[in-house]
């Protein structure tokens, strides 16, 4: 369910907006729940990232490879 907020800016800033998303084939109100989903997930990166290199302790890179190596498949 969508609920309707009131948000304040200059009308340059606005209007400005309003016609980057046009250009991108997109709507304030639709940029703006992006920006929104982006903004409360900001802090989740870095923590997944965190527990990834935790849970990759175990490997050990310290491996050279030479070019034959590097391009097996």
């Amino acid at each position: 369910m969508l609920k309707n907020i009131t948000l304040s800016a200059e009308k340059l800033l606005i209007e400005n907006a309003r016609k980057k998303a046009q250009s991108e084939h997109s709507t304030l109100n639709a940029q703006f729940r992006q920006w929104l989903n982006q903004y409360i997930n900001s802090g989740l990166e870095s923590s997944d990232y965190e527990d990834l290199m935790d849970s990759l302790q175990h490997v050990n890179s310290d491996k050279k490879f030479n070019r034959d190596e590097m391009n097996e498949r």
